[in-house]
This record gives structure tokens, sequence and C-alpha cells, in this order.
């Protein structure tokens, strides 16, 4: 299993996630299996978003069409973001 991890700062998180809710990629038809959405507790205006992937190739062709959309958005809905593809290397629940 893959991650693509990307995080950045929001003007508005409310703008924010209006815009991510309305997809503009197609999360499901990219491939996503699921995603995480986190926030610092003491920085509601950052977000880190965790997106799971069956294929790293899968993650990177989702972070490639970010990168189109990030370059429309940027300094709007969010400025500089951050992202890496990791693999799910062992997960233990307690």
């Amino acid at each position: 299993m893959y991650k693509l991890c990307i995080e950045h700062p929001v003007p508005s998180y409310e703008k924010w996630k209006q815009a991510f809710d309305s997809d503009p990629v197609g999360r499901e038809k990219m491939r996503v299996r699921r995603y995480q959405i986190l926030r610092p507790v003491d920085n509601p205006n950052y977000v880190m978003i965790q997106l799971e992937f069956d294929t790293d190739s899968d993650a990177d062709a989702l972070l490639n069409a970010m990168r189109a959309v990030w370059s429309r958005v940027e300094g709007t809905i969010m400025t500089n973001p951050k992202a890496q593809i990791v693999e799910i290397v062992e997960t233990k629940e307690y």
C-alpha cells in the first residue's frame, strides 16, 4: 500500500474544504482507496492529506494531476504545497 502525503497552509479551512470536496481530479477515478484530512490542533489553517493507493504509479498519477490543480489555485485556496509518496511498510493496531 502507498500513500500520497500532502501538506500546506490554507487561508481559510472552510473555503479549502469546499474546493477539496468539489474533487477537481476525481479521486475515485484516480484509484484512491481512502483518504484522511488532518489539521494540527494549534493551527486550524494548515492541512495534511493522506491518500492511499494500491500502487505507487497510481499515487504518482494523482500527484501529477494535483500539480496542475495547484498551479491554478496557489495563493488563493492554498500556498506552498509539499508532497511525497511513501510506502506503508508496517501497521499495528492496539
